[in-house]
């Protein structure tokens, strides 16, 4: 038989195991822009920090960065009421989102919490926020088409269930409207919408108007305003993708739309300007460009097990072409990282052609993987004619 240890030690033994850890607090030292410094705390990059306002409240914060022994936060929401040696408390140091068939129907915010009026959605699982694209030589391939309801799409650019597609074009050309026919056309087991850094107006005609009532009620909307701090913005398109990842993993197959991935773009710009990188291409850091391709990856089709049926994420994005510049950097990412796109055109918007899809510049990489020879052809003989007409559009007039 085992000897038990003496009672006095036993005692103390299980006091060690019962107590709580102790409370992990800085202070806050400074706060420069849009950024604040706390010292005497350890934390890791994308822990979630309170600090301790003079009403009494609490500001939730993120680590972006450090720098010797302070941490660089960035506040989730607005910073007031903070003041010098403000203390700083460490929340996690992970962030999970919660998922489950509650959310259908439902509009959250970045952080989860609900934009509808209605209670919180009740939870399944919960799942990381930063999401881990599957192995790319376990994942199920593609080849299924995709029915979108959109004649020029089905026609010309053929899609397959689990395809990545950029939808590229300059401000009010019809990138929502053309979002809204995918939505209530497009066959899908449930949709995922990310509406991030859109104005707030936009996000209630969104929903309302383009989507309607038997569109959302299959739909859940992550939403989060042009308004809203930069980290709220990334984490709602990230939240979108986590939805996605748990509803594909079900097998079930999902529509992905997340519009834009500009503005996530532009969130990630201002946290890491804000960190201190060094501005790159028309501004950007390089944490945007290694940022997005994480972000498309964790799209498409998922892994093939045994047992299990593969689900899929048919994932569209938004991408805006500043001033109609179709060699941005941002657009010149999306279109290497992603498995086609669809360019609309300005001059077709202006003669209310709706939707002012370009056959010029758009294409479907898995088109020849999708349609039969017969089929091929005929997408190819359209795209030469279209061509032709816009070559000689001053002749023909």
């Amino acid at each position: 038989m085992t000897a038990l240890p003496p009672p006095n030690a036993l005692l103390q033994r299980l006091t060690r195991a019962s107590a709580p850890p102790p409370e992990r607090c800085g202070t806050l030292v400074r706060v420069s822009g849009l950024t604040l410094q706390a010292g005497g705390l350890s934390a890791p990059i994308g822990a979630r920090c309170g600090l301790l306002a003079r009403d009494g409240g609490t500001v939730e914060a993120e680590v972006v960065g450090f720098q010797g022994d302070l941490l660089t936060l960035m506040p989730l929401g607005e910073p007031q009421g903070l003041a010098p040696g403000a203390r700083v408390r460490l929340l996690g140091t992970d962030s999970r989102v919660g998922v489950g068939e509650a959310l259908r129907g439902r509009v959250i915010d970045g952080s989860g919490r609900p934009l509808d009026g209605g209670p919180p959605p009740e939870v399944d699982a919960w799942v990381p926020l930063n999401g881990e694209p599957p192995n790319p030589m376990t994942r199920a391939p593609i080849d299924e088409v995709l029915e979108t309801g959109v004649k020029a799409i089905d026609a010309a650019l053929t899609l397959g269930h689990g395809q990545r597609i950029g939808l590229v074009a300059g401000s009010g050309v019809g990138k929502s409207m053309l979002l809204g026919m995918l939505t209530r056309y497009t066959a899908a087991d449930i949709i995922v919408i990310g509406l991030v850094g859109e104005r707030g107006r936009e996000v209630q005609s969104f929903i309302q108007q383009v989507l309607g009532a038997e569109g959302l009620a299959r739909a859940i909307v992550v939403a989060a305003p042009a308004n809203v701090s930069p980290v709220l913005r990334l984490h709602a398109a990230k939240r979108a993708h986590s939805i996605a990842e748990h509803f594909r993993d079900q097998g079930q197959r999902v529509l992905l739309l997340l519009d834009s991935l500009t503005r996530v773009a532009h969130a990630q710009r201002e946290i890491g300007l804000a960190a201190g990188e060094p501005p790159t291409s028309k501004g950007y850091p390089p944490s945007v460009f290694a940022l997005l391709p994480n972000l498309i990856e964790r799209g498409g089709p998922g892994e093939a097990l045994a047992g299990r049926a593969a689900g899929s994420i048919t994932a569209l994005y938004t991408v805006l072409a500043e001033g109609d510049d179709a060699q941005d950097p941002i657009v010149d990412i999306a279109r290497a990282s992603l498995d086609g796109q669809v360019m609309l055109s300005r001059t077709l918007a202006d003669q209310a052609h709706y939707p002012a899809i370009d056959l010029q510049g758009s294409v479907s990489r898995l088109l020849q993987e999708l349609v039969d020879a017969d089929g091929l052809a005929q997408a190819q003989r359209l795209r030469r004619w279209w061509s032709l007409v816009q070559a000689n559009a001053d002749m023909i007039q």
